[in-house]
């Protein structure tokens, strides 16, 4: 027998039900853990299918031990994008340095994974599907909480009651909205927005990076293989957020284009290519900062708690390691007031460390005046092409992942003596 059946036969009464929304990173690292603790899970997410390729991520430090206990790392390893040159070109397309991509990132050459985040999402989703109950195609409607449960309402019309809900919906979490009201009291705008879309590799790109930089605006091109196609980014500089852009795709096309009318290199196509995009998506690069990540019988994991940015690149990291520690709190004990406590209190503190990396990453990629930038490009010069040695920024791994025992298997260990 497994280690889930054995759990889910020792485990003392019927198994508690958790209802998780968001089938993306930290919804499916959950799913897995709670089931392995003979939790019954179900997954619900928005989309109708689980979503293929996509951007780069990275799995680091800490992050790495909890893929490594899930056995899906041999997988990721196949999978691992091996980015080889990270270059960057001044305001005239002239490069200023060509540099090993962990000089920049704080990573660890040889260990670090970069996938795309549909691979990671394929693996998590593969190791959970025979196991956990997907809904494809909905979400939560409404949260109704009661001394016994939460009764949910869904969008399609589904009504359906659960001992615990968690919400792993991202960013912009429709969870947290009903939880704890508008996400502008827990958003933490970092003052650049940012355009991401699809386009032909016409440049020649082979794994690595090509930047281009004018006082606060970017241009990058981003080839993970040796495909048709890169990823474009178009980053730029904003006192404010342009809420009203936000649910309007033409008025983000328009902002973006009237900020880079002026660029040179190959932003002009950029922004052709971009009018044309099926893919585009558009955001303020920002993190949410919240006092607390638990309501009752509700909580959040990953970015929808604590989203550190894509400037700190910890962000699947993150959700990674927050799966673990709440599903491994919420087994071992038995009330589930206590697990959501133990999950926060014990990692807190290496949320915090990585989100305030945010520091030392928009300096370095984004910088803002011509002196600035100026400054970031003496610096890059120093770095050079060769891989740095040493085991990557401490925040990547200042979390030491606990060992959970399940505390209904304990519970029936003592009655059976």
């Amino acid at each position: 027998m497994n280690r889930t059946g054995l759990l889910r036969e020792r485990s003392a009464g019927p198994s508690r039900t958790v209802l998780i929304s968001g089938a993306s990173i930290a919804g499916p690292a959950l799913a897995f853990w709670l089931n392995r603790y003979g939790f019954e899970v179900t997954v619900v997410e928005k989309a109708g299918a689980l979503r293929d390729g996509g951007y780069p991520i990275d799995v680091r430090g800490t992050a790495l031990d909890v893929v490594r206990r899930m056995g899906i790392l041999p997988r990721l390893r196949e999978a691992h994008i091996d980015l080889r040159r990270l270059t960057f070109l001044d305001e005239n397309g002239a490069e200023v340095a060509s540099v090993d991509p962990h000089a920049v990132t704080g990573g660890v050459g040889g260990q670090d994974l970069e996938v795309r985040r549909g691979a990671l999402a394929g693996a998590l989703h593969a190791a959970v599907l025979d196991d956990v109950e997907f809904l494809f195609d909905d979400s939560v409607d409404t949260l109704g909480q009661h001394p016994h449960g939460v009764d949910v309402t869904f969008r399609g019309g589904g009504a359906r009651t659960f001992d615990l809900v968690v919400g792993a919906d991202g960013l912009h979490s429709h969870t947290r909205g009903l939880l704890f009201g508008p996400e502008e009291q827990f958003h933490r705008y970092l003052g650049y927005c940012f355009a991401g879309f699809t386009l032909r590799n016409t440049f020649g790109l082979v794994r690595e990076t090509t930047m281009w930089n004018a006082p606060s605006r970017a241009a990058v091109l981003y080839a993970v293989g040796e495909g048709d196609d890169v990823h474009g980014f178009l980053n730029f500089a904003r006192p404010e957020p342009p809420f009203a852009a936000f649910r309007d795709p033409e008025a983000q096309r328009g902002l973006v284009e009237a900020v880079f009318a002026d660029a040179g290199w190959e932003v002009p196509g950029m922004l052709a290519a971009m009018r044309d995009a099926d893919d585009l998506f558009f955001d303020a690069v920002s993190q949410i900062r919240m006092p607390r990540w638990s309501s009752g019988r509700v909580a959040l994991v990953g970015d929808a708690a604590y989203a550190p940015s894509f400037l700190t690149g910890q962000g699947s990291s993150l959700a990674l390691v927050g799966a673990y520690m709440l599903a491994g709190s919420l087994a071992a004990e038995r009330d589930h007031a206590a697990g959501f406590a133990a999950y926060e209190r014990d990692s807190r503190t290496f949320v915090t460390l990585n989100q305030d990396l945010v520091g030392t990453g928009d300096a370095l990629l984004f910088p803002t005046t011509a002196r600035a930038l100026e400054e970031r490009n003496t610096l890059l010069r120093g770095l050079g092409a060769t891989p740095p040695a040493g085991e990557g920024r401490p925040a990547h791994s200042a979390l030491v992942l606990p060992e959970f025992t399940s505390a209904a298997a304990l519970s029936s260990d003592r009655t059976d003596v």
